[in-house]
C-alpha cells in the first residue's frame, strides 16, 4: 500500500457530502491533515469514497468506509486520472487513532470481513487486524519510501 498511494496522512474528518459522479454516488469527507508521512497537502484534503444517499437515492457499496466528523486516521490515499482521492482497498488503507491519545497513539487497521484476493493470482489472502504505534507506523513508511527510492535509482 505504501509504494502504491499517492498520498498518505494523518487527518482528521471535519465534514462531509454526498453527489453523483456520473451514475454513482461518491461520499465526499473533508479531512484536516495534521501531518504528511508521503504527498497530500498540509491542510484541507477532499477523499471520495463510493457510495452514499443524493437527490433521494441511496447506493451501497460492500466494503466501503464511513466517517463522522472527529475521527481521525492515518489514510492511504490514490487519487485517479480524474483528480478523485480514495481510500486505498476501501478500510485496508485506514489505520484509526481513537480520540484522545498520547502523543504516539496505537493505530489499528481492523481486518476486513470481505474475501480479499491476491493481485495476479487472486489467491485468497490471510487479512489479519493490524496494531502498532504511529511511530512504528511512520518508519515503516520513511523505510519502505527509502528503499523503493533507492531500487529506482
Amino acid at each position: 500500500m505504501i509504494t502504491k498511494s499517492t498520498a498518505i496522512v494523518r487527518a482528521k474528518v471535519t465534514n462531509s457530502y454526498a453527489a453523483y459522479s456520473g451514475r454513482l454516488i461518491y461520499t465526499h469527507y473533508a479531512i484536516q491533515v495534521s501531518e504528511r508521512f508521503k504527498g497530500g497537502s498540509q491542510g484541507a484534503m477532499d477523499v471520495a469514497v463510493p457510495g452514499g444517499a443524493a437527490n433521494h437515492q441511496r447506493q451501497t457499496v460492500e466494503g466501503a468506509p464511513t466517517f463522522q466528523p472527529g475521527d481521525e486516521y492515518v489514510f492511504f490515499l490514490w487519487t485517479s486520472r480524474s483528480g478523485l482521492t480514495q481510500v486505498i482497498g476501501l478500510t485496508q488503507g485506514l489505520f484509526a487513532i481513537p480520540p484522545g491519545t498520547s502523543a504516539d497513539p496505537v493505530t489499528t487497521r481492523r481486518a476486513s470481513g470481505d474475501l480479499m484476493l491476491a493481485h495476479g493470482s487472486a489467491a485468497p489472502v490471510k487479512n489479519e487486524t493490524l496494531v502498532m504505534k504511529v511511530s512504528e507506523l511512520r518508519s515503516r513508511i520513511a523505510a519502505t519510501l527509502a528503499a523503493a527510492g533507492s531500487a529506482a535509482q
